[in-house]
C-alpha cells in the first residue's frame, strides 16, 4: 500500500541534499550520464512539497538506463519498471525503504519532452514566487482532499501544471 500523500513546507535542507545525493549518484554512474538535476517542487525555494528529492538525470539513449540499474542499487536505489506503462520515456528509480523513501530518480533522453518540460516548469516557478505559493496552497488542498489516493492527487494538479508550462513557453 503506498503512503497518503503528505505536503511539508520547504525546508532550506533539500537543495544541500540533492547536491549529496548527485555525488552518490554520479560516483556509480556518471560514465552514463549526460546531464543531471534536481527537479520538483523540492527543487523550487520557498515551495512546500512532498519531501521527496526529484532526480532527473538525461542520457544520450533511453537503453543507457539499464547500465545503471546494478550500479544504482549499489547505493539504495531500486529500478521500478511497473511506471514505463504510463510513462515509456522515463526510466524510474527509488531509494528505499519505503516508509522513508526521500529520492526518486527520473531517467530520460537529454533530448526529450519530459526533460524540457520538468526544467521550464521547475524554471519558471523559481522566477515567480507568487506563482510557486499558488501552487503550494492548491498541493495543500488536494492532498487534504485526495490525500490516501496518490493517483487522484497528481491527476488533479494536472490542469494548473500545463498552464504553467504553457505560460512558460510562451515566455521564452
Amino acid at each position: 500500500m503506498r503512503s497518503p500523500v503528505r505536503i511539508v513546507d520547504y525546508d532550506p535542507q533539500w537543495p544541500i541534499q540533492y547536491e549529496e545525493e548527485k555525488d552518490r549518484i554520479l560516483g556509480v554512474i556518471g560514465h552514463i550520464v549526460l546531464a543531471i538535476e534536481h527537479i520538483g517542487s523540492t527543487a523550487v525555494p520557498g515551495l512546500g512539497a512532498k519531501p521527496i528529492i526529484d532526480i532527473m538525470i538525461a542520457v544520450r539513449h533511453l537503453a543507457d538506463a539499464e547500465k545503471g540499474i546494478e550500479p544504482l542499487k549499489s547505493v539504495g536505489y531500486e529500478y521500478v519498471p511497473e511506471f514505463e506503462d504510463s510513462l515509456p520515456e522515463r526510466r524510474f528509480f527509488w531509494k528505499s525503504p519505503p516508509e522513508s523513501r526521500k529520492y526518486h530518480i527520473h531517467m530520460v533522453e537529454l533530448t526529450s519532452v519530459f526533460w524540457q518540460r520538468h526544467l521550464l516548469f521547475r524554471d519558471y516557478l523559481r522566477t515567480r514566487p507568487k506563482v510557486a505559493q499558488e501552487y503550494y496552497h492548491l498541493k495543500k488542498e488536494l492532498a487534504a482532499k485526495h490525500g490516501s489516493d496518490r493517483d487522484a492527487y497528481t491527476d488533479a494538479k494536472t490542469s494548473f501544471i500545463k498552464s504553467v508550462e504553457a505560460k512558460a513557453r510562451s515566455s521564452e
